[in-house]
Protein backbone atom coordinates (compact mmCIF):
# COMPACT_ATOMS: atom_id res chain seq x y z
CA UNK A 1 0.00 0.00 0.00
CA UNK A 2 1.11 3.59 -0.66
CA UNK A 3 1.60 5.76 2.43
CA UNK A 4 -1.24 7.67 4.08
CA UNK A 5 0.05 10.84 5.69
CA UNK A 6 -1.27 12.96 8.52
CA UNK A 7 0.41 16.38 8.19
CA UNK A 8 0.51 18.68 11.24
CA UNK A 9 1.39 22.27 10.40
CA UNK A 10 -0.29 25.08 12.30
CA UNK A 11 0.58 27.62 9.61
CA UNK A 12 -0.24 25.63 6.47
CA UNK A 13 -2.54 27.26 3.92
CA UNK A 14 -4.54 26.02 0.94
CA UNK A 15 -3.93 27.55 -2.48
CA UNK A 16 -6.96 29.80 -2.06
CA UNK A 17 -5.27 31.65 0.84
CA UNK A 18 -2.12 33.69 1.36
CA UNK A 19 0.82 32.18 3.22
CA UNK A 20 2.50 28.78 3.43
CA UNK A 21 1.11 26.58 0.65
CA UNK A 22 4.23 24.37 0.65
CA UNK A 23 2.56 21.27 2.02
CA UNK A 24 -0.57 21.40 -0.11
CA UNK A 25 1.63 21.81 -3.19
CA UNK A 26 3.94 18.97 -2.14
CA UNK A 27 1.45 16.40 -0.90
CA UNK A 28 -1.01 16.80 -3.75
CA UNK A 29 1.85 15.63 -6.00
CA UNK A 30 2.53 12.49 -3.96
CA UNK A 31 1.18 8.99 -4.36
CA UNK A 32 -1.11 8.12 -1.49
CA UNK A 33 -3.58 9.82 0.82
CA UNK A 34 -3.02 12.85 2.97
CA UNK A 35 -4.74 15.09 5.47
CA UNK A 36 -3.34 18.45 6.61
CA UNK A 37 -4.36 19.84 10.00
CA UNK A 38 -3.74 23.59 10.30
CA UNK A 39 -4.74 26.43 12.60
CA UNK A 40 -7.54 28.74 11.46
CA UNK A 41 -5.63 32.02 11.96
CA UNK A 42 -3.22 33.59 9.50
CA UNK A 43 0.33 33.74 10.88
CA UNK A 44 0.92 37.35 9.80
CA UNK A 45 -2.45 39.13 9.98
CA UNK A 46 -3.89 36.84 12.70
CA UNK A 47 -7.24 36.97 10.89
CA UNK A 48 -9.42 33.89 11.10
CA UNK A 49 -10.16 31.93 7.93
CA UNK A 50 -12.10 28.79 7.03
CA UNK A 51 -11.39 26.11 4.45
CA UNK A 52 -13.53 23.48 2.82
CA UNK A 53 -11.14 21.50 0.68
CA UNK A 54 -10.40 17.78 0.51
CA UNK A 55 -7.46 16.85 2.66
CA UNK A 56 -7.42 20.11 4.64
CA UNK A 57 -8.77 20.58 8.19
CA UNK A 58 -8.55 23.72 10.31
CA UNK A 59 -8.42 23.82 14.11
CA UNK A 60 -9.87 26.81 15.94
CA UNK A 61 -7.00 28.60 17.69
CA UNK A 62 -6.85 31.52 20.10
CA UNK A 63 -5.79 35.03 19.08
CA UNK A 64 -2.68 37.03 20.01
CA UNK A 65 -1.22 40.43 19.14
CA UNK A 66 2.40 40.19 20.27
CA UNK A 67 5.08 37.75 21.42
CA UNK A 68 3.79 37.15 24.94
CA UNK A 69 1.92 34.42 26.80
CA UNK A 70 -1.04 34.76 24.38
CA UNK A 71 1.12 33.47 21.55
CA UNK A 72 2.00 30.40 23.62
CA UNK A 73 -1.72 29.90 24.28
CA UNK A 74 -2.26 30.10 20.52
CA UNK A 75 0.18 27.21 20.02
CA UNK A 76 -1.38 25.22 22.84
CA UNK A 77 -4.90 25.66 21.46
CA UNK A 78 -3.71 24.27 18.13
CA UNK A 79 -2.06 21.31 19.80
CA UNK A 80 -5.10 20.40 21.89
CA UNK A 81 -7.38 20.60 18.86
CA UNK A 82 -4.93 18.61 16.76
CA UNK A 83 -4.77 15.76 19.27
CA UNK A 84 -8.56 15.57 19.32
CA UNK A 85 -8.78 15.67 15.52
CA UNK A 86 -5.83 13.32 15.01
CA UNK A 87 -7.16 10.50 17.17
CA UNK A 88 -10.51 10.58 15.35
CA UNK A 89 -9.14 10.15 11.84
CA UNK A 90 -8.26 6.97 10.00
CA UNK A 91 -4.94 5.48 11.11
CA UNK A 92 -2.10 7.09 9.09
CA UNK A 93 1.02 5.22 8.10
CA UNK A 94 3.09 8.38 8.72
CA UNK A 95 2.59 11.37 11.02
CA UNK A 96 4.42 14.31 9.46
CA UNK A 97 4.84 17.21 11.90
CA UNK A 98 6.24 20.63 11.01
CA UNK A 99 7.95 23.28 13.15
CA UNK A 100 8.86 26.16 13.79
CA UNK A 101 7.43 25.86 17.29
CA UNK A 102 8.33 22.56 18.94
CA UNK A 103 4.90 21.74 20.37
CA UNK A 104 3.61 20.61 16.97
CA UNK A 105 6.28 17.90 16.49
CA UNK A 106 5.75 16.89 20.13
CA UNK A 107 2.08 16.28 19.31
CA UNK A 108 3.17 14.53 16.13
CA UNK A 109 5.35 12.13 18.10
CA UNK A 110 2.48 11.46 20.54
CA UNK A 111 -0.02 10.70 17.75
CA UNK A 112 2.53 8.52 15.98
CA UNK A 113 2.97 6.50 19.18
CA UNK A 114 -0.80 6.19 19.65
CA UNK A 115 -1.29 5.07 16.05
CA UNK A 116 1.95 3.03 15.93
CA UNK A 117 2.85 5.05 12.85
CA UNK A 118 6.16 6.37 11.58
CA UNK A 119 7.08 9.88 12.73
CA UNK A 120 8.67 12.48 10.41
CA UNK A 121 9.81 15.82 11.81
CA UNK A 122 10.11 18.61 9.24
CA UNK A 123 12.32 21.42 10.55
CA UNK A 124 11.32 24.81 9.16
CA UNK A 125 13.36 26.84 11.63
CA UNK A 126 16.17 25.99 14.04
CA UNK A 127 14.39 26.63 17.33
CA UNK A 128 15.49 27.67 19.90
CA UNK A 129 18.61 29.05 18.19
CA UNK A 130 16.65 31.48 16.01
CA UNK A 131 14.74 32.79 19.05
CA UNK A 132 18.03 33.70 20.69
CA UNK A 133 19.36 35.50 17.61
CA UNK A 134 16.12 37.47 17.19
CA UNK A 135 16.29 38.59 20.82
CA UNK A 136 13.17 36.72 21.96
CA UNK A 137 15.03 34.34 24.26
CA UNK A 138 18.11 34.66 26.47
CA UNK A 139 20.75 32.04 25.78
CA UNK A 140 21.40 29.86 28.82
CA UNK A 141 18.11 30.75 30.49
CA UNK A 142 15.96 28.01 31.98
CA UNK A 143 13.50 28.23 29.07
CA UNK A 144 16.33 28.10 26.53
CA UNK A 145 17.77 24.98 28.17
CA UNK A 146 14.34 23.35 28.27
CA UNK A 147 13.66 24.06 24.58
CA UNK A 148 17.12 22.83 23.59
CA UNK A 149 16.51 19.59 25.46
CA UNK A 150 13.11 19.16 23.78
CA UNK A 151 14.66 19.90 20.39
CA UNK A 152 17.28 17.16 20.72
CA UNK A 153 14.74 14.75 22.25
CA UNK A 154 12.48 15.13 19.21
CA UNK A 155 15.34 14.77 16.73
CA UNK A 156 16.40 11.48 18.27
CA UNK A 157 12.85 10.08 18.31
CA UNK A 158 11.96 10.98 14.75
CA UNK A 159 12.08 8.11 12.25
CA UNK A 160 13.21 10.68 9.71
CA UNK A 161 14.03 14.40 9.70
CA UNK A 162 13.26 16.68 6.76
CA UNK A 163 15.14 19.97 6.49
CA UNK A 164 14.75 22.74 3.92
CA UNK A 165 18.41 23.51 3.22
CA UNK A 166 21.62 21.50 3.00
CA UNK A 167 23.31 24.26 5.00
CA UNK A 168 21.75 22.87 8.19
CA UNK A 169 23.30 19.41 7.84
CA UNK A 170 26.46 20.29 9.83
CA UNK A 171 24.22 21.52 12.67
CA UNK A 172 22.56 18.11 12.93
CA UNK A 173 25.89 16.37 12.59
CA UNK A 174 27.20 18.33 15.59
CA UNK A 175 24.17 17.17 17.59
CA UNK A 176 25.13 13.56 16.85
CA UNK A 177 22.16 12.91 14.54
CA UNK A 178 22.74 10.16 11.97
CA UNK A 179 22.67 12.13 8.72
CA UNK A 180 21.23 9.11 6.92
CA UNK A 181 18.00 10.02 8.73
CA UNK A 182 18.10 13.60 7.40
CA UNK A 183 16.83 14.59 3.94
CA UNK A 184 16.68 18.03 2.37
CA UNK A 185 13.33 18.87 0.76
CA UNK A 186 13.86 22.42 -0.34
CA UNK A 187 11.21 25.06 -0.55
CA UNK A 188 10.38 25.82 -4.16
CA UNK A 189 7.81 26.93 -6.69
CA UNK A 190 6.26 25.51 -9.84
CA UNK A 191 6.85 27.71 -12.91
CA UNK A 192 3.57 26.61 -14.48
CA UNK A 193 1.75 28.17 -11.51
CA UNK A 194 3.26 31.58 -12.31
CA UNK A 195 1.92 32.12 -15.79
CA UNK A 196 0.33 35.59 -16.23
CA UNK A 197 -3.37 35.40 -15.46
CA UNK A 198 -5.45 37.74 -17.67
CA UNK A 199 -8.32 37.60 -15.16
CA UNK A 200 -6.15 39.41 -12.58
CA UNK A 201 -5.45 43.15 -12.55
CA UNK A 202 -1.81 43.44 -13.70
CA UNK A 203 0.70 44.71 -11.15
CA UNK A 204 1.51 47.69 -13.38
CA UNK A 205 -2.12 48.81 -13.21
CA UNK A 206 -2.24 48.68 -9.42
CA UNK A 207 0.36 51.41 -8.87
CA UNK A 208 1.76 54.28 -10.99
CA UNK A 209 5.10 53.14 -12.40
CA UNK A 210 8.20 55.18 -13.18
CA UNK A 211 11.43 53.50 -14.28
CA UNK A 212 11.77 49.82 -13.44
CA UNK A 213 9.10 48.09 -11.39
CA UNK A 214 10.82 46.40 -8.43
CA UNK A 215 8.88 44.05 -6.17
CA UNK A 216 9.37 42.62 -2.70
CA UNK A 217 6.77 39.94 -1.92
CA UNK A 218 6.97 38.31 1.48
CA UNK A 219 6.79 38.72 5.23
CA UNK A 220 7.31 42.16 6.77
CA UNK A 221 9.07 41.15 9.98
CA UNK A 222 12.30 42.20 11.67
CA UNK A 223 14.23 39.30 10.14
CA UNK A 224 12.95 39.90 6.60
CA UNK A 225 15.18 42.79 5.61
CA UNK A 226 12.41 45.14 4.50
CA UNK A 227 14.18 48.09 6.11
CA UNK A 228 17.06 47.50 3.69
CA UNK A 229 14.59 47.56 0.79
CA UNK A 230 13.29 50.97 1.92
CA UNK A 231 16.84 52.27 2.20
CA UNK A 232 17.50 51.10 -1.36
CA UNK A 233 14.29 52.77 -2.53
CA UNK A 234 15.46 56.05 -0.97
CA UNK A 235 18.60 55.89 -3.15
CA UNK A 236 16.75 54.84 -6.30
CA UNK A 237 13.82 57.19 -6.46
CA UNK A 238 13.78 57.03 -10.26
CA UNK A 239 12.35 53.50 -9.92
CA UNK A 240 9.11 52.17 -8.42
CA UNK A 241 9.08 49.76 -5.47
CA UNK A 242 6.06 47.62 -4.58
CA UNK A 243 6.08 45.75 -1.25
CA UNK A 244 3.48 42.98 -1.03
CA UNK A 245 2.77 41.22 2.25
CA UNK A 246 2.14 41.62 5.94
CA UNK A 247 3.87 41.07 9.25
CA UNK A 248 4.46 42.42 12.74
CA UNK A 249 6.83 45.14 11.48
CA UNK A 250 4.67 46.41 8.64
CA UNK A 251 3.02 49.35 10.42
CA UNK A 252 6.43 50.69 11.44
CA UNK A 253 7.75 50.28 7.91
CA UNK A 254 4.78 52.11 6.41
CA UNK A 255 5.27 54.96 8.88
CA UNK A 256 8.99 55.09 8.07
CA UNK A 257 8.27 55.37 4.35
CA UNK A 258 5.79 58.17 5.02
CA UNK A 259 8.20 60.10 7.25
CA UNK A 260 11.03 59.75 4.71
CA UNK A 261 8.68 60.82 1.89
CA UNK A 262 9.40 57.73 -0.18
CA UNK A 263 6.81 58.50 -2.84
CA UNK A 264 8.19 55.75 -5.07
CA UNK A 265 7.23 53.04 -2.54
CA UNK A 266 3.82 51.37 -2.49
CA UNK A 267 2.61 48.85 0.10
CA UNK A 268 0.04 46.23 -0.94
CA UNK A 269 -1.75 43.79 1.33
CA UNK A 270 -1.03 40.07 1.24
CA UNK A 271 -2.53 38.41 -1.82
CA UNK A 272 -3.94 34.91 -2.22
CA UNK A 273 -1.26 32.65 -3.70
CA UNK A 274 -3.16 32.21 -6.96
CA UNK A 275 -3.45 35.97 -7.45
CA UNK A 276 0.18 36.62 -6.57
CA UNK A 277 1.29 33.92 -9.01
CA UNK A 278 -0.75 35.51 -11.78
CA UNK A 279 0.72 39.01 -11.45
CA UNK A 280 4.25 38.62 -10.04
CA UNK A 281 5.87 38.20 -13.44
CA UNK A 282 4.67 41.67 -14.40
CA UNK A 283 7.49 43.26 -12.40
CA UNK A 284 10.99 43.86 -13.75
CA UNK A 285 13.10 42.81 -10.73
CA UNK A 286 12.46 40.81 -7.56
CA UNK A 287 14.22 41.73 -4.33
CA UNK A 288 15.14 39.04 -1.82
CA UNK A 289 16.34 40.68 1.39
CA UNK A 290 17.00 39.36 4.88
CA UNK A 291 18.36 40.84 8.09
CA UNK A 292 22.05 40.23 8.70
CA UNK A 293 21.68 37.40 11.26
CA UNK A 294 24.29 34.67 11.92
CA UNK A 295 21.53 32.03 11.70
CA UNK A 296 20.94 32.79 8.03
CA UNK A 297 24.59 32.08 7.27
CA UNK A 298 24.02 28.42 8.16
CA UNK A 299 21.61 28.04 5.28
CA UNK A 300 18.32 29.27 3.85
CA UNK A 301 15.57 28.05 1.54
CA UNK A 302 13.60 31.26 0.92
CA UNK A 303 10.16 30.95 -0.64
CA UNK A 304 10.12 34.44 -2.08
CA UNK A 305 13.38 33.87 -3.96
CA UNK A 306 11.89 30.77 -5.58
CA UNK A 307 8.63 32.58 -6.35
CA UNK A 308 10.54 35.32 -8.18
CA UNK A 309 12.55 32.83 -10.22
CA UNK A 310 9.48 30.72 -11.06
CA UNK A 311 7.76 33.90 -12.26
CA UNK A 312 10.77 34.67 -14.45
CA UNK A 313 12.03 37.66 -12.48
CA UNK A 314 15.71 38.62 -12.32
CA UNK A 315 16.63 38.71 -8.63
CA UNK A 316 18.84 40.72 -6.32
CA UNK A 317 19.57 38.99 -2.99
CA UNK A 318 21.57 40.20 -0.01
CA UNK A 319 21.50 36.74 1.63
CA UNK A 320 24.84 34.97 1.57
CA UNK A 321 25.27 31.24 1.07
CA UNK A 322 22.66 29.28 -0.84
CA UNK A 323 20.66 32.28 -2.18
CA UNK A 324 23.87 33.79 -3.61
CA UNK A 325 24.80 30.46 -5.15
CA UNK A 326 21.36 30.04 -6.73
CA UNK A 327 21.28 33.39 -8.52
CA UNK A 328 24.87 32.91 -9.70
CA UNK A 329 24.38 29.31 -10.85
CA UNK A 330 21.14 30.15 -12.64
CA UNK A 331 22.58 33.37 -14.15
CA UNK A 332 19.31 35.00 -13.17
CA UNK A 333 20.42 37.86 -10.95
CA UNK A 334 22.98 39.24 -8.54
CA UNK A 335 24.10 38.37 -5.04
CA UNK A 336 25.32 41.35 -3.03
CA UNK A 337 26.66 42.06 0.46
CA UNK A 338 24.07 42.99 3.11
CA UNK A 339 24.79 46.72 2.77
CA UNK A 340 24.91 46.78 -1.04
CA UNK A 341 21.27 46.12 -1.91
CA UNK A 342 20.81 49.46 -3.69
CA UNK A 343 23.93 48.88 -5.82
CA UNK A 344 22.67 45.47 -6.88
CA UNK A 345 19.23 46.75 -7.82
CA UNK A 346 20.80 49.63 -9.74
CA UNK A 347 23.03 47.24 -11.67
CA UNK A 348 20.10 45.09 -12.78
CA UNK A 349 17.87 48.09 -13.49
CA UNK A 350 20.54 49.49 -15.84
CA UNK A 351 20.66 46.34 -17.97
CA UNK A 352 18.91 46.51 -21.33
CA UNK A 353 15.64 44.68 -21.90
CA UNK A 354 17.33 41.92 -23.91
CA UNK A 355 19.63 41.03 -21.00
CA UNK A 356 16.75 41.04 -18.53
CA UNK A 357 14.73 38.81 -20.87
CA UNK A 358 17.57 36.29 -20.96
CA UNK A 359 17.70 36.31 -17.16
CA UNK A 360 13.95 35.65 -17.10
CA UNK A 361 14.43 32.55 -19.27
CA UNK A 362 17.36 31.40 -17.14
CA UNK A 363 15.32 31.76 -13.95
CA UNK A 364 12.44 29.61 -15.17
CA UNK A 365 14.76 26.95 -16.60
CA UNK A 366 16.65 26.68 -13.30
CA UNK A 367 13.45 26.28 -11.31
CA UNK A 368 12.09 23.57 -13.59
CA UNK A 369 15.26 21.52 -13.26
CA UNK A 370 16.20 22.04 -9.62
CA UNK A 371 13.65 23.71 -7.34
CA UNK A 372 10.17 23.00 -8.68
CA UNK A 373 7.57 21.47 -6.36
CA UNK A 374 7.53 18.44 -8.68
CA UNK A 375 11.27 17.83 -8.23
CA UNK A 376 11.04 18.18 -4.45
CA UNK A 377 7.91 15.99 -4.26
CA UNK A 378 9.80 13.13 -5.91
CA UNK A 379 12.47 13.31 -3.20
CA UNK A 380 9.84 13.35 -0.47
CA UNK A 381 8.02 10.42 -2.07
CA UNK A 382 11.19 8.35 -1.88
CA UNK A 383 11.58 9.13 1.83
CA UNK A 384 8.00 8.17 2.65
CA UNK A 385 8.07 5.02 0.52
CA UNK A 386 11.20 3.81 2.29
CA UNK A 387 9.68 4.49 5.71
CA UNK A 388 6.57 2.40 5.05
CA UNK A 389 8.22 -0.22 2.85
CA UNK A 390 6.23 0.71 -0.24
CA UNK A 391 6.52 -1.40 -3.36
CA UNK A 392 4.75 -0.76 -6.66
CA UNK A 393 1.05 -1.30 -6.25
CA UNK A 394 -1.70 1.01 -5.11
CA UNK A 395 -1.30 4.49 -6.61
CA UNK A 396 -4.58 5.90 -5.32
CA UNK A 397 -4.48 9.44 -3.95
CA UNK A 398 -7.12 11.05 -1.78
CA UNK A 399 -7.64 12.67 1.60
CA UNK A 400 -7.58 10.77 4.88
CA UNK A 401 -11.06 11.10 6.30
Amino acid sequence: MSPSILVLNQFAKPRSETGCTRHVELFERLRGRFRIIAGDRDFYSRRRFSVREPGFTTIRVSSYNRNDHRRVLNWLSYCVGTIWSGIRCERPSVVYAVSPHLLTPLVGWLLARLWRSRFVFEVQDLWPRSLVELGHLREGSMLHRALSTLERWLYYRADHIVIVTDGWRPYFDQLGIDLRRVTTISNGAEPDDFQPDPSMTPLRERVPVNGRLIVFAGAHGVKDGVQAVLEAAAELQEHTFVLIGDGMDKSRLVEHAREEELFNVYFLDMLPKKELCGILGGADIGVHAVANLPLFRLGMSPNKLYDYLAAGLPVVTNAKGEPHAIVQTSNAGLGVAPGDLADGIRALANLDDKMLAQMRDNAVAYMREHKSRSVQAKRLQSVLDELVGYTKGDCHQSAIH
